[in-house]
């Protein structure tokens, strides 16, 4: 089976991030809660059809895949709802920040998804917007945990049984195995 060849796109800066169902068309994208200024461009990788069908037996699954969390914020965008993933993902980068820069990361997170007026604010609870609140007065890696548990169940129970099923999945899926096939 042949693989089709892409490189992969990097979510350091993920606002404005638009992709196309196709992989040629992948881009590097920009997220300022993401940048790793350490981490080297990674070298183009292939995508096979498997990979993508294994995208379908979990939300977990797709969102290890740094292409799959791409192709599913493409899809969350058109769904004007890309603010889920952000967050997801600016929670996995900070449990990755070191101790000294946690309560500046910690502030901007809460600024720009979690606050009652900020301009990407997650879906969350009032009591789970409280107790985020109060715990990034005194940051640790876990302090979005909650919040971030919230959102991955929403975007599991809401939006990944859609994503599945909207064209950008399965133009990809289809391209992918037609090219495998040739």
């Amino acid at each position: 089976m042949r693989a089709a060849a892409i490189s992969t796109p990097r979510l350091d800066k993920m606002p404005g991030m638009f992709f196309s169902a196709n992989p040629k068309d992948l881009k590097e994208t920009d997220h300022p809660f993401l940048e790793d200024k350490t981490q080297k461009r990674r070298p183009r990788t292939l995508l096979s059809a498997d990979e993508v069908m294994q995208w379908s037996q979990s939300l977990e699954k797709l969102l290890a895949n740094r292409t799959g969390q791409d192709v599913f914020g493409n899809f969350l965008k058109s769904e004007f709802s890309e603010e889920n993933i952000e967050f997801w993902l600016a929670c996995e980068d900070y449990k990755k920040t070191e101790s000294n820069l946690l309560h500046s990361k910690a502030e901007d997170i809460y600024k720009v998804f979690v606050h009652s007026d900020a301009a990407k604010q997650i879906n969350i609870d009032f009591h789970t917007r409280e107790s985020t609140a109060k715990k990034i007065k005194s940051p640790t890696p876990t302090c979005f945990d909650e919040a971030q548990k919230v959102i991955y169940n929403l975007m599991e129970k809401d939006s990944y049984p859609r994503f599945l099923k909207s064209d950008i999945y399965l133009n990809l899926l289809n391209e992918l195995q037609a090219s495998s096939l040739k």
